[in-house]
């Protein structure tokens, strides 16, 4: 195991939506950046072009609204008639694939860099990250950089504490900690906050490709649920269960985060913010929800501090790195831990 770089570890030291830069000339990028010193935005925050905002927020609506619409469907088919063991197989593995890919994957290895990992294994976690339907490789890195560069300041995408006070202001601000952001004119700036992965060729291929990878997933369970039953009807549940049902939970679950994480749960650590730990979203994103640990630590692999602390994503990360197909595995000494809990966040030393 490696030790966290020395360094402030509340910064994400990499740092700096589906993002809306369809333009990548630089007469469009000066256009951005000045729009956005009019706004008086953070530096690293750009505003989308008008035509290109049209195009996210369309994008936005299906992700938001298919999966729902999905989902109660499939309630009225439990109600009426009843689910199987097959369809909940299906979605039980989609659930979990696509979690990991999104969480292991796009979140530990490519935002935060935690660890290292061979190229099949960097493949295979680009594509199911994809697959989850959360916005393309590139766009989900910048934005959650982003997202630490600001923590619950302005410039944060996603905070729920930036919307006044009361309870008007804590429900418009989980609010757009859970949706509002995705249709936000507000873009991140991918030459800040994700040019390493824009400059790997492969990654930057599956970017590119992430509709092909959304619609895998829909397939892929499809796929699997008409071979297993024998029928039309079985691909018809497969694509339900394990397509629209898996992206709904998955997806809400991993909102739920920035959202719900940012608000209720406990905060071991001084982090300057107001990230938080709450089990119930910890144990439904493998690990996601312990916020307050990740935002003390957010280089280390492991979200869970304690051997009692729900982190499915770290145990995959310990299979993968006994397999020997990821090593350089970043977590932080007790030494560390132990500081974290008493001093502030810029007064520790590691």
């Amino acid at each position: 195991m490696s030790e966290l770089a020395p360094g402030p570890s509340g910064i994400d030291p990499t740092s700096g939506s589906y993002v809306a830069a369809l333009d990548p000339s630089e007469e469009v990028a000066e256009v951005l950046v000045a729009a956005a010193r009019q706004r008086h935005l953070p530096r690293g925050v750009l505003i989308a072009r008008p035509a290109a905002m049209r195009t996210q927020r369309r994008l936005a609506a299906v992700v938001v609204a298919l999966p729902l619409l999905g989902t109660l469907v499939a309630v009225y088919q439990v109600l009426v008639y009843g689910v199987g063991p097959l369809e909940l197989g299906i979605l039980a593995l989609m659930y979990s694939l696509c979690m990991l890919g999104a969480h292991a994957g796009l979140h530990r290895l490519f935002t935060h860099r935690s660890y290292r990992a061979c190229q099949p294994v960097r493949i295979g976690l680009a594509i199911l990250g994809s697959m989850a339907a959360q916005g393309p490789l590139v766009t989900w890195v910048a934005a959650h950089r982003r997202h630490h560069a600001y923590s619950d300041r302005p410039g944060d995408p996603h905070s729920p504490n930036l919307h006044g006070s009361g309870w008007k202001g804590l429900l418009q601000g989980l609010w757009h900690a859970h949706i509002g952001w995705m249709f936000s004119d507000e873009i991140s700036d991918w030459s800040r906050f994700a040019r390493d992965v824009m400059e790997d060729r492969t990654l930057f291929k599956i970017h590119q490709s992430y509709f092909t990878w959304v619609i895998l997933g829909l397939l892929l369970p499809a796929a699997l649920g008409g071979a297993l039953a024998g029928s039309w009807i079985g691909a018809a549940n497969g694509f339900l269960w394990g397509g629209l049902v898996r992206m709904f939970l998955v997806n809400n679950g991993s909102w739920a985060v920035g959202s719900i994480c940012h608000v209720f749960g406990t905060r071991p650590f001084n982090n300057r913010d107001h990230s938080a730990n709450n089990y119930l979203v910890a144990v439904l994103t493998f690990g996601e929800g312990l916020q307050n640990n990740h935002h003390a630590f957010p280089s280390s692999a492991a979200h869970a501090l304690t051997w009692w602390q729900p982190d499915l994503s770290m145990w995959f990360i310990r299979l993968l790195q006994g397999l020997g197909l990821v090593w350089d595995v970043k977590l932080p000494s007790r030494r560390m831990i132990e500081e974290a809990h008493v001093k502030p966040l810029e007064a520790r030393q590691v």
